[in-house]
């Protein structure tokens, strides 16, 4: 049975908020910019306590990116949120030209990814982020579980120096981490030791995997679950050998199966150690409006759905 059980369910968008309330607090270098989304990346306290360092650009995401790289010059460390449909796709071309091309210690720090967006729709839910900034040189990719381990993530981050795509989401969700793990970027977590199967998830999904899991061990089937919160630089590590013990591996993240968390772990196993792989991830689709639960069941983004990825997979080793 997992050893994590949820302390009670917040968003992860919170987590962004108290990180940066403590980084208000320890780093005088940490500025904040928001395109008119204040309350929701839950910013409020950082503002209220430190309002020399916040910059509203209002509904102007591409000049917010702009701003964000210039700051860097004078020694800034800029944390630049808003919704992450318009944190990467809507300003690529300057997150590409102004600030991974030239190496700016800049944080992009995205909130509402994925289809929990909910309700917004399909213009909102981007679910293609990942890959557009793990694709850029140089760029750090990271996408934690919880509202604790976004909170270490948000502070960790501003230690890191260069650019960093850090991904969130809206809805309140189990919180199931320890409140004073130390977030190391670029190192997975073991959750679960199983011999069976890996389960490899990221962000929303790692808890559903657990749950997933918890299932397949009243199955008799032992499953391994581990969190990549960092997607980019990936653990080819901890992958490899998770998956020379058990012999077949289950993806799952908020994302298309195309360009994601998947992709990167066949990647690596392709190169190393070809190993029978499940994808749960959307099948390169838009969403639709909908509650997150409604969206996360329609599209197999749910334990069920990693249940069933883990039944097939295991036909294949």
């Amino acid at each position: 049975m997992t050893k994590y059980t949820d302390q009670g369910k917040q968003d992860t968008r919170s987590g962004y908020g108290a990180g940066m309330t403590e980084l208000g607090r320890t780093n005088p270098n940490v500025v904040a910019l928001c395109a008119d989304l204040v309350g929701s990346l839950k910013i409020e306290t950082f503002i209220k306590e430190s309002p020399e360092r916040f910059f509203q650009t209002g509904i102007a995401e591409a000049n917010m990116m702009g701003i964000a790289a210039g700051l860097t010059i004078g020694g800034k460390i800029p944390f630049a949120s808003t919704f992450a449909n318009f944190a990467t796709g809507r300003v690529y071309d300057q997150i590409r030209q102004s600030i991974a091309y030239s190496d700016k210690n800049v944080k992009i720090c995205a909130s509402h990814a994925g289809l929990t967006l909910g309700e917004d729709g399909a213009t909102h839910q981007i679910l293609e982020d990942i890959g557009l900034m793990k694709m850029l040189p140089g760029m750090t990719v990271i996408n934690p579980c919880d509202f604790n381990q976004t909170k270490a993530a948000t502070i960790a981050i501003a230690e890191h120096h260069g650019p960093v795509y850090l991904r969130f989401g809206r809805p309140k969700v189990a919180n199931f981490t320890p409140v004073d793990q130390k977030f190391e970027i670029g190192k997975a977590l073991m959750l679960n030791e199983g011999t069976d199967v890996t389960i490899i998830a990221t962000g929303h999904l790692v808890w559903q995997a657990l749950l997933a899991a918890e299932s397949l061990e009243n199955q008799g089937i032992s499953a391994e679950v581990i969190n990549i919160h960092t997607i980019k630089p990936l653990d080819d590590k901890a992958i490899l050998d998770s998956v020379k013990k058990t012999g077949c591996v289950v993806t799952a993240e908020e994302h298309n199966y195309l360009g994601g968390l998947g992709e990167s772990v066949a990647r690596v196993l392709a190169t190393h150690h070809p190993t029978p792989q499940e994808f749960v991830a959307t099948q390169d689709t838009f969403g639709e409006s909908g509650t997150p639960e409604q969206l996360m069941e329609k599209y197999g983004l749910n334990n069920k759905a990693i249940e069933a990825a883990v039944l097939k997979v295991l036909k294949r080793k």
